[in-house]
């Protein structure tokens, strides 16, 4: 399985706009972020996980050719903004989409010209899925498991595919969150800043779930310019940990 970091900022992206601090302006490419993003290749299928509206320069950067289901996290404009643009990956077949209920009713409203009855000509093919946390699914040919915390008080929807799990504006979980966790070999976590958020982990408390998880490699994502500097916050990491940035490519 591949693992491609399509985009490791916040909703703002970094740099953000009219912002002149030192991580906004270096000149370190891993300190340029867009919007968080995932692309998990398996042996079975092409997998989006979010759906910004950076969706299209990301796909172009990393050559993806083929997705064959998306998986949303949350209602969110970062993580759905970018709906339009799976046009070209629908002229052969259907896109499926996975999301929770919230978001079900988020996107055939805001996009009734993809899901509703008299669809638009041209707009892209797609097939909406609601998931039930806990209960596996098959996107493209490949398990997924969902799994629910909370973006303040948004309920969110994490997924895990084989050894990697996916979690994305995280602040809170409930009773059996570790439960789905165990035995990763790679996990995929936000991080947004050094200070504490009201609907967002704060890397500290980034770092303390990732170590009760105890994946062999965990990678932060959806960071803020103030998470700090891409190599500076890196040395001070514990083992096994790191921040991603945009075109990481892990192999499982």
């Amino acid at each position: 399985m591949k693992v491609v970091v399509l985009g490791s900022g916040t909703s703002t992206g970094v740099p953000e706009v009219g912002c002149c601090c030192p991580v906004c302006t270096s000149d370190d490419y891993r300190d340029r972020r867009l919007r968080t993003s995932l692309y998990v290749e398996t042996d079975e299928s092409g997998i989006l996980l979010d759906c910004g509206p950076d969706m299209r320069e990301q796909v172009l950067r990393a050559g993806v050719k083929r997705v064959d289901a998306v998986l949303i996290s949350h209602i969110h404009y970062d993580h759905i903004g970018g709906i339009d643009d799976l046009r070209p990956f629908t002229r052969y077949n259907p896109v499926d989409i996975y999301c929770n209920r919230i978001t079900r009713e988020c996107l055939e409203d805001k996009y009734s010209y993809c899901f509703g009855d008299n669809k638009y000509p041209g707009s892209p093919r797609l097939a909406l899925h609601e998931v039930q946390p806990g209960k596996p699914f098959v996107a493209g040919g490949t398990e997924v498991l969902p799994f629910e915390f909370l973006h303040g008080r948004l309920p969110v929807l994490g997924f895990r595919i084989g050894r990697m799990a996916y979690i994305t504006d995280m602040s809170s979980f409930g009773d059996g969150f570790y439960d789905n966790l165990h035995g990763l070999d790679l996990l995929v976590m936000n991080a947004l800043r050094v200070e504490p958020h009201p609907t967002h982990q704060n890397l500290e408390r980034a770092i303390e779930v990732a170590e009760k998880i105890g994946a062999a490699r965990t990678v932060f994502i959806h960071m803020s310019h103030q998470v700090g500097l891409h190599a500076d916050v890196c040395r001070h990491l514990p083992d096994g940990m790191t921040l991603a940035y945009d075109g990481m490519t892990v192999m499982l």
